[in-house]
């Protein structure tokens, strides 16, 4: 199984979010596109955001007609700050080495990767 993880804090998620899984997934030639909710953003934490279970709501709502693109509350059921590495870690461990992960960013995180 070819796997996408589009990671953000959806708050809220659009459509530019869901073309970038649309895209992905035929480019790639993925079977699936997993949109995980941040749960608590180091990076914005000084900034407002929407509690993440609303987020979650907002991510399920937004991709329940396409069949290939899954919710996830992984960073969301986690404590502490969320992490990237920690999410695909956890997500590489648990999906075993069928599984090919590709991680997916949208130019605005890319501006700020270092």
């Amino acid at each position: 199984m070819r796997i996408g993880i589009l990671g953000g804090t959806f708050d809220p998620i659009h459509i530019g979010h869901l073309v970038l899984g649309e895209e992905a997934l035929s480019k790639l030639k993925l079977d699936q596109i997993w949109f995980i909710p941040t749960g608590k953003p180091w990076l914005k934490e000084s900034l407002e955001i929407t509690d993440g279970l609303n987020r979650l709501e907002m991510v399920k709502i937004a991709t329940k007609s396409n069949p290939r693109f899954v919710a996830s509350s992984i960073e969301i059921d986690r404590s502490g700050p969320t992490y990237t590495i920690d999410t695909l870690r956890y997500l590489k461990d648990k999906l075993g080495t069928k599984t090919s992960i590709y991680f997916i960013l949208g130019l605005d995180t890319l501006a700020n990767f270092h």
